[in-house]
């Protein structure tokens, strides 16, 4: 947890994902995917990933989303955000390179890739919201 705050300290994008009654459970440094490429690469081929830190998709609008493990190496916890940053769901302990499609019933603009049982110990639900520091989400493609 030291290196995310720090890397939010050093002026880096983070998330921090805020309660409903404002606490927070959680701030992660963030690398951005934001475009078409990066967007399709991910997070394939890392055998590591910190933990409190992560990937976020930005995506130019608003729709149904579904994400796949093909050469991810690591498990995952897949969080779906909507415009306004509201997680509206979860997909827990994704099983590493598989092909089979996850995703949230309803629309995302924003998903957030962390280490498999992260929602869990920090206890994120869907109702959570995405307080994005040092960073405005934007997609450029």
């Amino acid at each position: 947890m030291l290196l995310a705050l720090l890397g939010c300290a050093r002026g880096g994008p983070c998330v921090a994902i805020v309660a409903p009654d404002g606490t927070t459970r959680a701030t992660i440094a963030i690398e951005v995917a934001n475009t078409t490429e990066q967007r399709e690469r991910g997070l394939m081929f890392r055998k590591h990933l910190d933990d409190d830190a992560g990937m976020i998709f930005v995506f130019p609008d608003s729709d149904s989303r579904n994400f796949w493990m093909h050469n991810t190496e690591i498990p995952l916890d897949m969080l779906f955000a909507d415009s306004s940053f509201r997680v509206t769901g979860i997909v827990a302990d994704a099983k590493p390179e598989t092909d089979t499609l996850r995703g949230v019933d309803g629309p995302s603009q924003f998903v957030l890739e962390v280490n498999g049982g992260f929602c869990a110990r920090h206890q994120i639900k869907p109702g959570d919201h995405f307080n994005f520091q040092n960073f405005f989400p934007h997609a450029s493609e």
